[in-house]
């Protein structure tokens, strides 16, 4: 069995919006369709959008979730007219009719939930962001190549955050995915691991995690990394164009110097051979 989210902004319940949901056995919760809702709804296997009306909005909100990153598959709910509207820059993983009978629901969702499974667990046990790398396999946190000195939680909760990349927790989400559901503590717990990873990070990286006023934190996505590769490549490219410039120059003096030295052994020797032959007739005079 699945916990579903159905996203909608109707008031008719689940089996309105998709009638075969009610023949199944899955967990179905309701929200709005809308990106702020989301913040405080808990996690989802499948997120269910209900796209029969108002394509638009429903299109700009399938493309946020993607941005976000939720993390599941989501799959639209459409009629047969809107079909035509779909495209894949919806970022959807999937579309259902919404006459679309229980077995087709159930083979769907059991696709997409097993594809998401299939991504998990061909993804590299490493996570890489910027200057940061957080290895799974060993427990152990890497920055700029220095290992980084983590308690357990204050690990899990800095994975969870790099995992998901510009998607906004609040503090009662992170206490539920880091702690767990049977965790009693407040929400302030987090606060603190926060401040504690922060302090580890130092100055120069505390950023990777920011804050959200009034929401909670997000793992912030280094913008200067790609500018910073940018830029090493083009220094190296032109000290490598400098240097060959500086090469060639040095090839070209040393070839002027040879033959510089060349014409002065020419000159020399031609210079030799004139006076050789001036001075024989003087000789052979005063001989006779």
């Amino acid at each position: 069995m699945s916990s579903l989210l159905l996203l909608t902004n109707a008031l008719q319940p689940s089996t309105e919006v998709l009638p075969a949901l009610g023949l199944l056995l899955h967990s179905v919760r309701v929200a709005p369709a809308e990106g702020p809702a989301l913040v405080d709804t808990p996690g989802a296997d499948i997120i269910l959008v209900d796209g029969r009306r108002d394509l638009p909005q429903v299109r700009s909100l399938c493309q946020l979730l993607r941005s976000t990153g939720p993390g599941c598959p989501l799959i639209l709910v459409v009629t047969e007219g809107g079909l035509a509207a779909v495209t894949a820059d919806w970022g959807i993983d999937d579309v259902l009719l919404e006459t679309a009978g229980p077995a087709e629901v159930e083979a769907r969702l059991r696709l997409a939930t097993g594809r998401q499974q299939l991504t998990s667990d061909d993804s590299p046990m490493e996570i890489r962001n910027g200057d940061l790398s957080v290895d799974e396999a060993t427990y152990s946190a890497k920055l700029k190549g220095r290992v980084l000195d983590l308690t357990f939680k204050e690990f899990e909760l800095l994975k969870y955050l790099a995992q998901h990349p510009g998607r906004v927790f609040t503090r009662a989400q992170l206490l539920q995915e880091v702690w767990g559901y049977d965790y009693f503590g407040g929400t302030r717990t987090v606060d603190v691991h926060v401040r504690r990873l922060r302090a580890k990070l130092g100055p120069e990286h505390e950023s990777l995690i920011g804050t959200v006023r009034n929401v909670g934190y997000r793992f912030v996505v280094p913008e200067k990394t790609e500018r910073t590769e940018r830029t090493e490549k083009t220094a190296g490219a032109e000290k490598a164009g400098k240097a060959r410039r500086t090469a060639d120059r040095a090839g070209e003096r040393a070839a002027d110097r040879a033959g510089e030295r060349a014409e002065s052994r020419s000159s020399s020797g031609t210079a030799a051979g004139s006076v050789t032959r001036s001075e024989q007739p003087a000789t052979a005079g005063s001989a006779e």
